[in-house]
């Protein structure tokens, strides 16, 4: 009789009598993990640095953590706007600022922890490599190793920042986000190089604490993943800010000479800075795991290959997160652990959908999208429409003061929604109903007639749903 594993949860720890091994803690790893021991699976993690990953410790977290003090900071500026009167400067306390960073980072860390202790999950902490697809070899911190068997495995171990040899890296003048997001002081001035997420949200806070910031994206337009309406609003939101940006226009050379890093662009124009930060991509991070050892397949790029059910072409092996040819987002990999844990702890067939993977940058005005873009359409051959709405137009937004921005909404022949973008405050909040209505081919019209609450900035949602049919009543167009 096949069970019934819905009811399964805390009591029934191991019962499965299936033992699962999992290679890196970080967003993929420990969700797949807690996922796994919630069912019922003995599970095992191996990590050795701090659970959490880049995301937790010097990726997405802090760096929030540090943009939420950039909020503050820019309410109190606009204080007066309001009818609030505060005397005196508000002036930002770096090391207040970094403490309180910090102090969420160890409270979200201990947090994990503490949910491994209570699920029943074994942490390790060292390095795993694979002796075979049964067997994995842990290396722990004080040098001692100790043999884990397992039913299945499922690796991920993430990724680590690309540092083109052009760029000169030494952790010091020239850094990633690993070492920006725990700088002991401010620099006067920083070169950004990359104007993706992490080169935009780093560059938008050190500029609030009054860095000189230069950010270099050697595309056509910052956020280069987006459209160009979106891109365009992003570069208004810089220049507003008296940030400096330059587009079209990559690095080719980079010296470093004392306290200056000088930065050639392939203009000729020539930057100086006291540091400078690579933004231009992650790689897989799968050194010492063993693959060549047992036959995993791998691509070019060294990332591993899986099929579409997450497992490698190593029977029992599955791989996760920032290891795989996917998008090296942390909800993703959150995703993909849970459908691979599905798979291999209860032997289902769970294929993973990307057909709505959501994408967000912070800045002020936040950036989100979901779903095809426009580029993606055309290049596709598909014969979209755009419904579009500016926040300008909502009541909210007015008594917010919260203006610019919009909501964009991108249907296919059938009026289903195939994408969508929000450039506008807490979009990065909102997409998600879009990213709902995207993963489930809901159109636009059936979607327009949900009442959504006023006032509201989601209102702006169903004024962009409506406009795809130019049945948007409080449009002038």
């Amino acid at each position: 009789m096949k069970q019934d594993y819905k009811n399964i949860g805390l009591k029934n720890k191991g019962r499965l009598g299936m033992k699962l091994v999992v290679i890196g803690g970080g967003p993929g790893g420990y969700v797949a993990a807690l996922q796994a021991a919630i069912l019922g699976a003995d599970v095992t993690v191996v990590e050795k640095k701090a659970v959490g990953g880049t995301c937790l410790n010097v990726g997405c977290i802090p760096t929030k953590a540090l943009l939420a003090s950039t909020d503050v900071l820019s309410v109190i500026k606009g204080a007066s706007k309001f009818g609030i009167n505060v005397e005196g400067e508000a002036k930002p306390d770096f090391d207040a600022i970094m403490k309180r960073k910090d102090k969420v980072v160890d409270q979200l860390v201990k947090g994990i922890e503490y949910m491994f202790e209570h699920r029943g999950v074994k942490l390790i902490r060292g390095t795993g490599k694979l002796i075979s697809n049964k067997e994995v070899e842990v290396t722990k911190q004080d040098g001692s190793k100790e043999s884990i068997t397992a039913d299945k495995i499922i690796l991920a171990t993430g990724s680590v920042p690309v540092t083109p040899g052009v760029f000169k890296y030494d952790g010091k003048k020239v850094i990633t986000s690993d070492e920006v997001l725990n700088l002991e002081k401010l620099p006067k001035s920083m070169i950004l190089v990359g104007g993706g997420p992490i080169g935009c949200e780093i560059g938008y806070f050190l500029n609030s604490m009054g860095v000189e910031v230069k950010v270099v994206e050697a595309l056509p337009h910052l956020a280069p993943l987006e459209d160009e309406d979106v891109a365009k609003q992003l570069q208004r939101i810089f220049k507003q800010n008296k940030i400096k940006y330059f587009v079209g226009d990559g690095i080719t050379s980079v010296e470093v000479k004392g306290d200056t890093v000088t930065a050639t662009l392939g203009s000729g124009k020539v930057l100086e800075a006291e540091t400078l930060l690579i933004a231009v991509g992650r790689r897989a991070y799968a050194e010492g795991l063993g693959l060549d050892d047992i036959g995993i397949k791998k691509d070019q790029k060294g990332r591993i290959i899986v099929n579409e059910y997450l497992e490698t072409n190593v029977e029992g092996v599955y791989a996760i997160g920032d290891l795989i040819p996917t998008a090296a987002l942390a909800h993703v990999a959150e995703r993909e652990g849970i459908v691979a844990v599905q798979n291999a702890v209860l032997d289902k067939k769970k294929k993973m959908s990307y057909k709505a993977v959501p994408g967000c940058t912070f800045v002020e005005p936040e950036i989100a999208s979901v779903g095809m873009k426009e580029k993606d359409a055309e290049k596709a051959g598909i014969q979209y429409k755009v419904g579009k709405f500016d926040f300008r137009g909502l009541g909210k937004a007015q008594a917010m003061g919260k203006l610019q921005g919009f909501v964009k909404i991108i249907t296919d022949e059938k009026d289903v929604i195939i994408g969508a973008a929000i450039v506008g405050d807490r979009a990065t909040d909102m997409i998600s109903e879009l990213g709902v209505a995207c993963e489930l081919g809901l159109t636009a019209e059936r979607v327009g007639e949900v009442i959504h609450p006023h006032p509201t900035l989601s209102e702006a949602m169903m004024e962009a749903l409506h406009d795809v049919h130019k049945q948007c009543v409080h449009s002038v167009d």
